[in-house]
């Protein structure tokens, strides 16, 4: 959950880690910290709060180390305190630590240094613990002491370790954390993510779980958990770095909102031919191996796992299979029922997903074929899959997903048409007016976004409010849960989202005088039951919002306002219906003065339980 960065060469440590860390504040902003090698002596500086407070206490000039390691943290063990902050460091202050993960046995390392060594601790974290265990084992061999420490330790973690002791290098390991070191020439890097190292260079070697890396400013050296050498293919970062710069907009959510046309005819061109069909690169899966399949699975955690419950209505209307949703950190520790006949189809935006990378590689050991919709190329959960289907919204970086929950929605659209079509659920022609009608999506959503003057004056009259509900029926349900944790998750407001015939079972009773309720209506064979229910609630008082298609006149009979989308096919109505909830969540959060991109107490990549 935290970003990590490092920097060895022969320019200055100090700009480099940084700026690295600016583009990591997204994994976590509760405080951060640099360790330099100034002359052979080890320098810490940390701060709680968000790096510029970091920033305005160090003097840039002043510092000529040409190796360092940095970090910003999302707390988990411990306040958000200076004392909890990273770098931690050992008890005479000749080791430094960053560390993005946790260590689950970091109790019973603490009681046994205690016995053995004295060592007095100076914070509540769980990183602590992983100076003080190398510092023990230290006999004239960074790598060594690190190999001895990590075979004590129990948990997920990417851990960077500099030494007064051998200031020439960086040590780093990684077990389901995510780490990259790029290459440069005389100097090296590492990071949790790309965007940090794009400024320097474009060249990276993904490390995978169970590796060492040993830093020099010469060469990058990979070891596995054996203390064999690895050999890494490079990989050259294609997109640009502009991409993930806000490009005048306040904020990259509202920027990311705004790309949303784009990045639905990115992922749609590359996953359609000349000829209107579709070709899943990437799916490495035959059709008479689908047939093969007596279950699917889809897995994801929060924003992915409502993309995952769209999939699920999409395959089983489409395709006519019959799917089951989980989410990844109930489906970790329940009994499941997958063998080599089961589909398993993990879904994160980062591919770095703890929970969801945790089941999708017990899924693995129990038989069952793994396919992953990802939008980081080279992820984790990318890597440990049979097959993905990349998403190509581009980098996100607002902490609350807008862009790549509608890619992931597109994919799986794409994904039922292709089963359909295998399973002889639908016709080619029937398929290829589906996807014509994809291909007006980014215009369609151009025409939503064209509204977001009146949205933002509708946020400007109920950003005062405490409570928001959300409901729909059917298909239209799964956007209703999204749209409530968007606006929760960047407003702060509570919201929850319901099944629209659930309200007389009991939620009815919290309907109150001027409630607003948010009501999607898209859906036309449901459309009469969702006016009653709409009708419900405002003879308790509430005022009514509702979604609609364009043409729908019999909704301003009942709803006190309207926002309208165009009118597309049914099913497809979850791309449109959710950016208008989108942009309502994020004018709210502006108008309370919220942090938007950096939503309290969230991080974009959920790297522990």
């Amino acid at each position: 959950m935290c970003g990590i960065v490092g920097y060895i060469g022969e320019n200055k440590a100090l700009p480099v880690l940084l700026n690295g860390l600016s583009k990591l504040e997204y994994r976590g902003y509760d405080s951060a910290g640099i360790a330099l090698l100034d002359n052979e002596n080890l320098f810490v500086k940390k701060r709680k709060g968000r790096l510029v407070g970091l920033e305005n206490e160090l003097d840039v000039d002043s510092h000529n180390s040409v190796i360092g390691i940095g970090h910003t943290r999302w707390a988990t063990h411990g306040a958000p305190t200076e004392k909890n902050a990273h770098p931690h460091t050992d008890q005479v202050n000749s080791i430094a630590v960053i560390h993005n993960g946790i260590i689950e046995n970091y109790i019973k390392i603490k009681e046994w240094l205690r016995e053995v060594s004295d060592v007095h601790f100076k914070s509540e974290t769980d990183s602590e613990v992983i100076a003080h265990l190398i510092s023990y084992y230290y006999e004239d061999d960074l790598m060594d002491a690190v190999y001895k420490a990590v075979d004590r330790m129990e948990g997920a973690y990417a851990i960077s370790v500099i030494s007064e002791e051998e200031p020439d290098k960086i040590i780093a390991v990684r077990k389901d954390s995510p780490l990259i070191v790029g290459i440069g020439e005389n100097e090296q890097f590492l990071a949790s993510d790309i965007p940090a190292l794009l400024k320097y260079t474009r060249k990276v070697h993904f490390i995978e779980n169970d590796e060492f890396v040993l830093l020099t400013k010469d060469k990058i050296q990979i070891f596995d958990e054996f203390r064999q050498p690895v050999e890494r293919e490079v990989f050259e970062v294609t997109w640009d770095a502009e991409a993930a710069e806000k490009e005048g907009f306040p904020h990259f959510t509202l920027k990311e909102i705004f790309e949303q046309p784009q990045s639905i005819k990115e992922t749609l061109s590359r996953r359609i031919d000349a000829s209107n069909e579709i070709t899943l690169e990437g799916l490495n899966i035959a059709d008479d191996k689908f047939k093969e399949f007596n279950k699917i699975y889809i897995v994801a955690c929060g924003t992915a796992y409502h993309a995952g419950l769209i999939g699920k209505y999409a395959i089983e209307n489409i395709a006519g299979l019959p799917v089951e949703v989980d989410i990844a950190s109930e489906f970790r520790y329940k009994k499941t029922f997958i063998d080599e006949k089961t589909l398993f189809i993990a879904v994160s935006q980062s591919g770095e997903t703890l929970d969801t990378l945790q089941s999708l590689r017990e899924a693995k050991r129990q038989g069952a074929t793994i396919l992953s919709v990802v939008n980081v190329v080279g992820s984790s959960v990318s890597r440990d899959s049979d097959g993905v289907l990349y998403t190509w919204a581009g980098p996100e970086i607002g902490v609350a997903s807008t862009k790549a929950y509608t890619s992931q929605v597109l994919v799986f659209y794409l994904l039922a048409l292709k089963l359909g079509l295998v399973f002889d659920q639908i016709t080619l022609e029937e398929s290829k007016k589906m996807i014509d009608q994809l291909h007006e999506m980014p215009r369609l959503l151009d025409h939503v976004l064209d509204n977001s003057t009146a949205i933002q004056s509708f946020a400007d009259s109920q950003f005062n409010n405490e409570s928001v509900f959300f409901m729909g029926r059917g298909v239209d349900l799964y956007s209703a849960y999204e749209a409530s944790l968007k606006f929760k998750e960047i407003s702060y407001i509570n919201s929850f989202a319901i099944a629209a015939g659930e309200l007389k079972h009991g939620t009815i009773a919290l309907i109150e005088d001027n409630t607003l309720v948010i009501a999607f209506a898209t859906q036309q064979h449901l459309y009469e039951k969702m006016l009653s229910n709409i009708k419900e609630v405002k003879a308790r008082g509430a005022h009514v919002v509702a979604i609609a298609m364009e043409g729908d006149n019999e909704i301003l009979k009942t709803a006190d306002e309207v926002i309208f989308i165009p009118k597309v096919m049914e099913h497809l109505a979850p791309l449109l219906s959710v950016v208008p909830m989108q942009l309502f969540a994020y004018y709210v959060s502006v108008a309370r003065g919220n942090d938007v991109d950096k939503p309290r107490n969230l991080a974009k990549s959920v790297t522990v339980e």
